[in-house]
């Protein structure tokens, strides 16, 4: 088991012996940094904290400095908790994690924040066909048609598909290949495609099945 923290830097394609252009995502995954360690005598769970991206200290909250000097790093943009069982490692404060914590074959599930599209309506947000565009339908062509029943019940059921907020979710991208693992320049090339835009902090972590 392994686990690191990344950050999306786009898209891009492998040919393999065949020819065949294999589409892939390049992550730049670490250096990550041990920031806590938590404890199940202290904290009730045992799992390491991990930070990524340096950030400027004038930046910095006083109590995030001071959380962050503790464990003796640099202050960091991206934090987040794994649990022991997930790393696989025995880690300190300090340690770092490289993009060598995953090699070539291995699968991995990425975890991100899918790209917000704002309001949308149901044709985009769930695929809706739309009403006919013929008999005179000039203004029905994208909307949705009848929302519930009209005596009874009256509304229109809690969980309904309409329009609204399209995206901005947290999305888990499961089992993708490891392509390529370059360790020196810290960053992994995975298959496919993975949730978020262009610079978006990512979670990378062995996949679970």
């Amino acid at each position: 088991m392994s686990a690191i923290l990344g950050k999306k830097l786009g898209m891009t394609s492998i040919y393999d012996a065949k020819g065949k252009a294999i589409p892939c995502t390049v992550i730049e995954a670490g250096p990550c940094f041990v920031s806590q360690v938590k404890t199940v005598e202290k904290d009730g769970y045992a799992a390491y904290q991990f930070c990524f991206d340096e950030k400027k200290e004038e930046r910095t909250a006083k109590p995030q400095q001071g959380h962050f000097k503790k464990a003796g790093v640099k202050p960091a943009y991206k934090v987040k908790e794994f649990y022991v069982q997930e790393v696989g490692l025995d880690l300190k404060p300090g340690d770092a994690l490289k993009a060598d914590v995953f090699k070539e074959g291995d699968l991995v599930d990425v975890v991100g924040i899918s790209k917000g599209k704002g309001f949308a309506g149901v044709v985009k947000r769930h695929h809706f066909g739309g009403g006919s565009r013929t008999h005179g339908q000039s203004d029905r062509l994208r909307a949705p048609g009848s929302m519930g029943g009209s005596s009874h019940p009256s509304r229109s059921f809690k969980g309904l598909r309409m329009a609204g907020r399209m995206g901005s979710d947290q999305v888990t991208a499961k089992n993708l290949k490891v392509v390529k693992v370059l360790a020196d320049s810290n960053l992994i090339v995975v298959k496919g495609a993975v949730p978020g835009k262009k610079n978006a902090y990512l979670e990378i972590s062995t996949a679970k099945g």
